[in-house]
């Protein structure tokens, strides 16, 4: 399809959508929608090249960033959408596209992406990342969580990552965009900024005013673009590193030693020396100090002595 006839017929503004259909951002459901069309195409270009891809859109809303990802010359798009109340508007771009957006009512937590797409765009995680793009104006009340399952399903290839290395487009608060692209030393350095570079390559794009959203947040919002790693940074199973980091966190202002005790019995404290001895990490170190290689090396010592000790991984110093 020629980028010419990709592009949308005339429809009514997205103003205008609102004002026919009664839409408004609920803010119970943390909704924010972006009007300006201008503003959506740069989002929109930040993912790179669409024509002739597969795109899954989170949480379209009035469809404004929808119309500039099917503007791109897309093949197919998939619009998810928990809000029964946009729905109508959204069907309106199906018919626009001649069946090129579908539209699936649900939350995108419990949605089910492995017959979403059609199985020959699947690519070797070794290849290129397929030509299949996720895209969201992510609700706060929902970016977190939706983000860890995200780096789960990566490291586990599920879900969305049963295609392959799949690109992801999303916005979130600032502070959220900030933490995820923290190096070593920043002060936004959190367990977000080990879970997600030790899985993917992670760049922020472009910061977007909250005076650019209707109705104003009190907040920016970040930009961040997502690419799959090949191989993760940290060589061990994805639950195993999330709870030595978020232990490691949970203290963050105090030296990683401390963090790593909450890993064992208070009478097994010679596991915690165990675990700085065989990784060779200063046990001073402060968290937020601390590498992609050397929390790998903690990672690993821990893995070691939890396949040596049955029944050590449960534990729970709570």
């Amino acid at each position: 399809m020629t980028a010419a006839r990709s592009r949308l017929p005339p429809l009514p503004t997205i103003r205008e959508i609102i004002r026919l259909y009664g839409l408004r951002a609920e803010k119970h459901l943390a909704q924010n929608f972006i009007l300006d069309l201008k503003l959506t195409d740069k989002i929109v270009r930040q993912a790179g090249s669409l024509q002739g891809s597969h795109v899954c859109e989170v949480g379209p809303g009035p469809g404004g960033i929808t119309r500039s990802i099917i503007n791109q010359g897309v093949k197919d798009l998939l619009v998810i959408e928990k809000d029964t109340r946009f729905i109508p508007s959204l069907e309106m771009l199906t018919e626009a596209t001649e069946g090129r957006v579908r539209v699936a009512c649900g939350d995108i937590l419990r949605f089910k992406f492995e017959n979403a797409f059609p199985g020959h765009i699947k690519k070797e995680w070794d290849d290129d990342p397929p030509n299949l793009h996720i895209i969201g104006n992510l609700p706060f009340n929902v970016s977190l969580p939706l983000m860890l399952r995200w780096l789960e399903a990566v490291a586990e290839r599920t879900g969305p990552f049963s295609y392959g290395r799949t690109r992801m487009l999303l916005t979130f608060q600032k502070e959220v965009a900030e933490r995820l692209t923290a190096p070593p030393g920043d002060i936004q350095r959190s367990r977000l900024s080990i879970m997600a570079q030790h899985l993917c390559d992670v760049k922020q794009c472009f910061v977007i005013p909250g005076t650019a959203f209707v109705p104003k947040p009190q907040i920016d919002v970040g930009v961040v673009h997502l690419t799959p790693l090949q191989e993760p940074e940290i060589k061990v199973p994805f639950k195993m590193v999330e709870k030595l980091v978020r232990c490691v966190f949970h203290f963050r202002r105090k030296y990683c030693k401390r963090g790593i005790e909450t890993l064992f019995p208070l009478e097994r404290q010679d596991l915690t020396q165990e675990v700085f001895d065989t990784s060779g990490v200063d046990p001073t170190q402060r968290p937020l100090w601390l590498t992609m290689e050397e929390f790998n090396a903690l990672c690993l010592s821990y893995r070691n002595i939890c396949e040596r000790i049955p029944g050590m991984f449960a534990y729970n110093y709570r």
